[in-house]
C-alpha cells in the first residue's frame, strides 16, 4: 500500500474519508496495521470543540491492531516486535519530567491537550503535523516514539480488546483510586461504558454492595437492566425515586463507603455524591462537567471527614489489570459492545455515541476495513 485511508474531522461536525501517504518511519518509529479502534465518550464532545481549535484531525484513542513496521531502534525502545498484537494508550509522555520518571506519566504536562493546544496525543492531534495519522479511526496509525503499548492475547476479540482503556479507567478509579474494599458499598452514579467499568472494577475488588444509578430515559434503563446483568446488586432511576432515601435504606442507613460519579453534563451528581457517602466515605469525580458547582460547601467534607479524588485517565497498571479481565472472559462484555461501523461512517458512529444516531449504544467502534 503507498496511500492510507483515514476519517477526518473538520469544523461544524462533519467527518469525511480521506487518504494520506504512508509513512516511511525512521529509526526509532513504526506503523501498526488497525484492527478496531473504539470511541470514548470524549469524542463526542471534543468533536464540536477540537476541530475548530486545532484544525482538521483524526479522532480516535482506543486502537488496537498489529505492529507492521519498525525503525531498527524502535523494537528495543517499545518492547514490542514487527507482528505483536497491541492496545495503543492515547498518551505519548515525555519521559523525563519528573511525573514519568515516577510511573504516573498521565499526568505529564505533554499529555494534557486541554491546557497545551501544542502538545501531541493520539485521537487529538491535528493532521497538519506530520505525518498526520494520529488518530485510531485510520487504516494505519503512526507510532510516535514516545508510544505506549498493552499486548493483546491472540483469544481476545477485537470488539472486547478496544474496551483496554475504558475497563482500565473503571479499575483505576474503583480500586486503585477509590480503594474499595472487600465488603465495602458502592454507588456508582451514571450507567455508561465508564460507569459500567466501574461496575466490574468493583466486583473484582470484592465490593458486598454495588449501586448503580441512572435516569428514566430509555438508553439508561438498558444500561441499568445490563449493570444487573453484569452483576449489580440494585440499580435506582433518580427520576422516580429518591436517591438519598434509596440509599439510605439499601444499606440500613449506613450509606455508601465510595462514590464513583461517572456522569457527565451537570453538576448535581457530585452535590448528590457527597450526600450519599458516609462518614469517612471516598468520593470520586470522573465525568467531567465543564461548568462550576453553586453553592458549594467544603464544610460538609470537613464535618464528615470526606475523601474527594478527581480522575484524570488511567495508569499503565490499570489498563494491564483491564486487559486481564477481558481475557478472562468472566463477563459477558460484548453486551457493552453494540455497535461497528465501517470507516466512511464514522460521523454516523460519533452522533450514535452523541445519541443522535442509532439507539442502544455503549461502547462503539470503527472498523478501518469494513
Amino acid at each position: 500500500m503507498t496511500k492510507v485511508a483515514a476519517a477526518v474531522s473538520f469544523e461544524g461536525r462533519r467527518t469525511e474519508v480521506r487518504e494520506f501517504p504512508m509513512p516511511e518511519p525512521s529509526h526509532d518509529t513504526g506503523l501498526l496495521k488497525v484492527e478496531l479502534c473504539g470511541i470514548c465518550g470524549s469524542d463526542w464532545g471534543y468533536y464540536g470543540t477540537y476541530p475548530k481549535m486545532k484544525g482538521p484531525l483524526i479522532f480516535g484513542h482506543e486502537a488496537v491492531g498489529h505492529v507492521t513496521t519498525l525503525g531498527r531502534d524502535a523494537a528495543r525502545r517499545f518492547g514490542v516486535k514487527e507482528g505483536d498484537r497491541v492496545a495503543l494508550e492515547e498518551y505519548l509522555p515525555c519521559g523525563h519530567c519528573k511525573y514519568c520518571r515516577e510511573g504516573d506519566f498521565r499526568l505529564c504536562d505533554e499529555t494534557d491537550t486541554l491546557n497545551r493546544p501544542d502538545s501531541i496525543r493520539y485521537g487529538s492531534t491535528p493532521i497538519s503535523i506530520e505525518p498526520s495519522l494520529w488518530g485510531g479511526y485510520t487504516q494505519y496509525q503512526y507510532l510516535h516514539p514516545n508510544s505506549v503499548f498493552h499486548h493483546v492475547p491472540d483469544h481476545v476479540p477485537a470488539k472486547l480488546a478496544t474496551l483496554a482503556l475504558p475497563l482500565g479507567n473503571g479499575v483505576e478509579w474503583a480500586y486503585l483510586q477509590g480503594g474499595v474494599k472487600i465488603g465495602e458499598c458502592v454507588v456508582i452514579q451514571g450507567p455508561g461504558q465508564q460507569g459500567l467499568a466501574c461496575l466490574i472494577a468493583a466486583i473484582e475488588a470484592g465490593a458486598g454492595k454495588i449501586i448503580v444509578t441512572g435516569l428514566s430515559n430509555p438508553a439508561d434503563q438498558r444500561r441499568l437492566a445490563l449493570a444487573r446483568k453484569l452483576g449489580a446488586h440494585h440499580t435506582i432511576n433518580v427520576d422516580e425515586e429518591d436517591l438519598l432515601e434509596t440509599v439510605a435504606d439499601l444499606t440500613g442507613g449506613d450509606m455508601a463507603d465510595l462514590v464513583i460519579d461517572c456522569a457527565s453534563g451537570g453538576t448535581a451528581t457530585v452535590t448528590s455524591a457527597i450526600q450519599i457517602a458516609n462518614k469517612r466515605g471516598r468520593i470520586i469525580l470522573g465525568g467531567r462537567k465543564f461548568k462550576p458547582i453553586p453553592e458549594f460547601m467544603s464544610d460538609v467534607l470537613i464535618t464528615r471527614f470526606l475523601t474527594v479524588k478527581g480522575m484524570r485517565g488511567h495508569s499503565f497498571k490499570a489498563v494491564e489489570l483491564g486487559l486481564q479481565i477481558i481475557a478472562s472472559g468472566r463477563y459477558p462484555l460484548e453486551d457493552l459492545c453494540t455497535h461497528v461501523f465501517p470507516l466512511a461512517e464514522t460521523n454516523k458512529a460519533l452522533h450514535t455515541v452523541g445519541g443522535e444516531g442509532e439507539q442502544g449504544a455503549i461502547h462503539v467502534s470503527i472498523d478501518p476495513w469494513a
